[in-house]
């Protein structure tokens, strides 16, 4: 049987939304900064495994550095991370970007400081691989699913569950008003005062401030149950939320 080609397109271009995170850099010193990737890649491996980031360069340009782009480049890649463009540069930096087939973004930016921004809550888009947001509080409406990485600055609030092989993670609290399946990462910069809530615990992985638990270390009693999760001298708590 022969396929109709005109009825299957092999190449469509389709509108879609799709945020990554933004690496901004104000040191020209390559030690320094592979050193600080470093340290805050160990406490969310899983997330930034593989991640996509767009370099911005707006403030060591700023400052008058002197910067070549092609080393940060090999310097973010020995971290795992994959540069999938940059703003903010100047001719040289977007040469040498363009020379290592990165893409170059030349419009004006306007970001605002995290600090001086009103928390907004966002829903997730529905083909997204990841959401991250810059707003003291994410709110998830839908359903998240098998494959999904979801990521807050702040607080996470999901009003809906999470499915398994998805994964959740916040700098701040948890909560999920559904059931959580998949992994639970609160507090991932080192807050050892965050907690998880969730209506339904299934979780595949639970951890606060890189301490963790495995499904197969969460007590039966607590299963599929109302928990809070949270660190007591070093040591992961779940406890029912009575």
């Amino acid at each position: 049987m022969t396929i109709n080609s005109h009825s299957f397109p092999a190449v469509e271009f389709k509108s879609s939304t799709f945020s990554v995170p933004v690496l901004s850099i104000a040191s020209n010193d390559l030690i320094l900064i592979q050193q600080l990737l470093d340290e805050k890649i160990k406490l969310a491996p899983e997330f930034f495994k593989h991640s996509p980031v767009v370099v911005d360069l707006g403030e060591v340009n700023k400052k008058q550095l002197a910067l070549d782009f092609e080393d940060l480049a090999t310097v973010i890649r020995k971290t795992g991370l994959f540069t999938i463009g940059i703003r903010n540069s100047n001719e040289a930096q977007q040469a040498q970007a363009i020379s290592l087939g990165i893409p170059v973004n030349t419009a004006p930016t306007s970001d605002v400081r995290v600090e001086n921004r009103k928390p907004k809550p966002i829903t997730a888009p529905a083909d997204d691989e990841f959401v991250t947001n810059d707003s003291t509080t994410v709110t998830i409406t839908k359903p998240i699913r098998s494959g999904q990485r979801i990521y807050s600055f702040g607080d996470l609030i999901v009003l809906a569950q999470v499915g398994a092989g998805a994964e959740i993670l916040a700098e701040g609290n948890i909560h999920v008003y559904g059931t959580l399946r998949g992994r639970a990462l609160a507090g991932v910069q080192g807050n050892t005062e965050a907690r998880i809530f969730c209506s339904d615990l299934q979780a595949e992985l639970i951890s606060i401030a890189g301490n963790y638990k495995i499904s197969d270390d969460i007590h039966g009693a607590v299963a599929n149950t109302p928990v809070q999760i949270y660190l007591q001298k070093n040591t992961l708590v779940v406890k029912p939320i009575i």
